[in-house]
Parts: structure tokens; sequence; C-alpha cells
């Protein structure tokens, strides 16, 4: 009869205790943390990223004061033009760098080694973000408003969305663009950063003439 560890049977049933160590393999500190980084990484594509995440950080801060005073307020209130006004420019700086960023690491060929996945999160950031913008506009309730939304019912309604997505309703507009499409930009680009910490950036493309590209070619 062999002797059997009592803590060890406890264990190989315990899910938090399975969790903790997955999540340990998966994203260990030094991947999270790192206090040194490859010199590629000071590439002017990967400053382009943070400014726009910096930039979310604006829209996002001036977003929430703007939902908490109401939309009457940024019309009547000089206080509420100059909010209102910051949210618009940080909106202009998120896309500008956040395609400069997408184009960088396109021509970067970022997809490389398993990066996959980090990538194409990057590319439904975009995605979603251009319909987090079309929804704003909608709900600035001025004469643009009122006339994106007219000529884009049409195109709604055309592709058999408009009985989901009324474009000419304010509430379900406003209500999109400050709760379901804001949590889904954060999320992903809270994910997007773990990855990118995780796998780490991609390396760059070396020329053909060199030893590596010679090895890769011979294979």
């Amino acid at each position: 009869m062999t002797d059997r560890n009592p803590a060890v049977d406890t264990e190989s049933g315990n899910w938090t205790l399975a969790i903790r160590r997955w999540l340990e393999r998966q994203l260990p500190l030094d991947s999270l943390l790192p206090h040194r980084m490859p010199y590629y990484v000071g590439s002017w594509v990967y400053v382009f990223g943070v400014v726009a995440i910096a930039a979310l950080i604006w829209i996002v801060a001036s977003g929430v004061v703007l939902v908490f005073f109401g939309p009457q307020w940024w019309h009547v209130s000089a206080v509420g033009h100059f909010v209102n006004s910051l949210h618009f420019w940080a909106v202009q700086l998120f896309f500008i760098f956040m395609v400069l960023h997408l184009w960088g690491q396109y021509f970067m060929a970022s997809w490389r080694d398993g990066r996959a996945p980090t990538w194409i999160i990057g590319v439904v950031i975009f995605a979603i973000s251009v319909g987090t913008a079309f929804t704003g506009y909608l709900s600035q309730q001025n004469f643009d408003a009122q006339w994106i939304a007219v000529n884009a019912k049409d195109a709604t309604n055309a592709a058999g969305i408009g009985a989901f997505f009324n474009v000419l309703n304010f509430g379900q507009m406003y209500g999109i663009h400050v709760m379901i499409f804001p949590i889904l930009v954060i999320a992903l680009v809270a994910l997007h950063i773990v990855l990118v910490r995780i796998r780490g950036v991609v390396k760059p493309i070396e020329p053909a003439g060199s030893a590596s590209g010679a090895e890769e070619a011979s294979k």
C-alpha cells in the first residue's frame, strides 16, 4: 500500500489553484512589467500607439463629464462647449495616431511569429472605433447630426439593419455611444496591451541578404 499525500489530492481538484497557475504561466510578471526592452521598441510606430492610448484616456475622461451633465449642458454652457471640444479633438488625435500605428504595423508585418491575434484585435478596435465616432456625431443634436442621420438611414435600411440600428433614434444612438462601444474599445485595448506584453513586439524584417534571411530562404 502506497502512502498518499492528502495535500496533493486536495489540490488536484482545486480549480482556483489551476486558474492561478495557468495565469502565472501565461502572464509572467517579467513579461507584463519588463524593465528592459529591445532597441527596436524605440520606433515611432510604437510611440504612435502610446499616443493613441493617451488620447483614448482623454476621450473617456471628457466623455464621462459630458454624460454626467447631459446633452443640454454642452450646448448652453461655455464650460460645456470647452469639454465638448476637448472630447472632439481627443477623438481626432486618437484616430490620427491609431491609423499611423496601424499602417506602421501593417508594413512591419506585425502578425509574424504567432502575433496574428494581437494584429487582428487591433483591426477590430479600429472598426469599432469608427462606429463609436459615427454614433458620437449622431449624439451631438445639432444640424450636422441631423444631416448625417438623415443620409445614413438610407444606408442602414439598404443594409437591412435599420430596424435594429435606427440612426434617427437619438436615445438608441446616445446609449450605444456612451455604453456599448466604449466598453468594447476599452476592453479590447486592454487585451491588446496584454498580448503585446506577453508575446513582445515583433522583430524588424531582416534584409534579404542577411544571414538569417539566407537561412530562411534555404528552408
